[in-house]
């Protein structure tokens, strides 16, 4: 009887264990299917966008109204953000695949910077024309690539999951033609340079180079004694010294401190040792003093950058924080671009963030046109809808990357604050900002 029982546990256990083991498989089956559908469906897309872009940036050679040149353009901007994700979409993470992908930014960058500008004022020139000629003849030679791909995969019916494990396994001896056929793709966009795209976009403003710093280079015995001063007092001697490596933006220290619940970091440049971010991370108590009060600390605090012209343009509270905005201010016109964002504690009053990258990048004594529109005609372009509250002269940075001077206004509706930029050369709208409000506290018990 025992021996009985024993055989049908032992039978029912293997059943279960053959069930069990089939569902899984099943599962693993389904997931696997999934995601091979995924990836063609990724992999179709992405041919079917190139063949569209090469299209549309031929028709737009072929155009010769500047009306509808723009939405044209918009419509290959669309298209390239489409093949990115696409790309995005397929496992190609071990397969260097960046010069395509830089070339399809570039491509958008290109058509969104060209058709964002009143093309009847300022039409293509002789440079852009050629630059859409070498960006329809590349992506020309990317979609017959491509297609030599995709009629490869839907001939012998390949499959991308066999891709991702090639790419996985370094497996060199398989069938890896979809691999080959991407490589290929890449190699096409070698003949691609970035200069010839620059020549055709010589107005894209002024690049991030920190090329306006000053001061001497410091060194890192120098860097512990300003970090320790900026990061409220800490000892240079708990302080981490590591430096920025090849290939940075600009040449940094980085000074970085842990003590108990506290700890934050410093990036210094080397040429002149000025702050450009500092981050001290530690548990805040309930807030004790106010915005205004934090305000003036973070005034005091700046005052360490023996700068002139600095002027509070935007304050916010985030539950314990205050976070307060600074441009700099000369002959009464505000420059954007030359922005600081100091965040401070209200518990007690310590600043635990500061961000002077903008400024240091862009800080220099500009020259500037006077306006060629008058005030009153740049409050006509303001919608009548708001109501204006103050106005400023300001230089801000538009979607062309080009440094413009507007007309800024202070506008208020249905209890909603906005910022309106109006150009002052010709009153376009250059850009709006909603101005934050409070941060919302929400109960998590409900």
């Amino acid at each position: 009887m025992l021996r009985t029982i024993i055989i049908i546990i032992l039978s029912l256990t293997t059943v279960g264990s053959a069930v069990w083991g089939y569902k899984e498989n099943q599962d693993k089956n389904a997931v696997l299917i999934q995601a091979e559908n995924s990836y063609q469906r990724a992999f179709h897309d992405l041919t079917y966008n190139i063949d569209l872009l090469n299209d549309k940036i031929g028709s737009t050679l072929a155009m010769n109204s500047r009306k509808s040149l723009s939405p044209q353009l918009a419509e290959i901007w669309k298209i390239t953000s489409e093949a990115n994700t696409d790309v995005g979409q397929l496992p190609l993470t071990l397969l260097p695949f960046n010069k395509t992908e830089e070339f399809l930014f570039d491509v958008g960058d290109f058509a969104y910077r060209t058709a964002v500008r009143d093309l009847e004022k300022k039409p293509l020139s002789e440079k852009e024309v050629e630059v859409l000629k070498t960006l329809h003849k590349q992506s020309g030679e990317i979609r017959n690539e491509l297609r030599k791909v995709q009629n490869v995969v839907l001939k012998d019916n390949l499959r991308w999951m066999d891709v991702q494990l090639a790419l996985a396994t370094n497996d060199e001896v398989g069938d890896n033609t979809i691999i080959n056929g991407f490589k290929t793709v890449e190699k096409s966009v070698d003949g691609y340079t970035q200069s010839t795209m620059e020549a055709g976009m010589g107005n894209r403003g002024p690049e991030k180079s920190f090329r306006y710093l000053k001061g001497d280079k410091v060194s890192e015995e120098e860097v512990k004694k300003i970090a320790s001063n900026w990061l409220e007092k800490v000892d240079p001697s708990k302080l981490t010294i590591t430096k920025s490596g090849k290939g940075a933006d600009v040449p940094t220290y980085t000074a970085s401190f842990q003590s108990g619940e506290k700890n934050g970091y410093i990036d210094l440049t080397e040429k002149g040792g000025h702050p450009l971010t500092l981050m001290i991370s530690r548990p805040l108590k309930d807030a004790e003093i106010s915005l205004h009060e934090a305000s003036n600390k973070a005034v005091k605090y700046l005052a360490g950058l023996e700068v002139e012209g600095l002027e509070l343009i935007e304050s916010n509270q985030y539950d314990k924080l205050g976070v307060f905005r600074f441009v700099y201010t000369k002959d009464g016109v505000r420059y954007y671009p030359d922005s600081i964002v100091v965040k401070v504690a209200l518990d007690n009053g310590e600043v635990l963030g500061l961000s002077a990258r903008e400024y240091y990048n862009y800080h220099n004594d500009r020259g500037l046109n006077d306006p060629e529109i008058s005030e009153e005609e740049a409050k006509t372009k303001v919608n009548p809808q708001l109501k204006i509250q103050e106005n400023y002269l300001a230089v801000i940075e538009n979607d062309l990357k080009e440094q413009v001077l507007c007309y800024e206004f202070l506008t208020t509706m249905d209890n909603t604050t906005y910022r309106i930029f109006i150009n002052a050369s010709n009153g376009d709208e250059e850009k709006i900002e909603t101005l934050k409000e409070a941060e919302v506290k929400f109960n998590k018990d409900v």
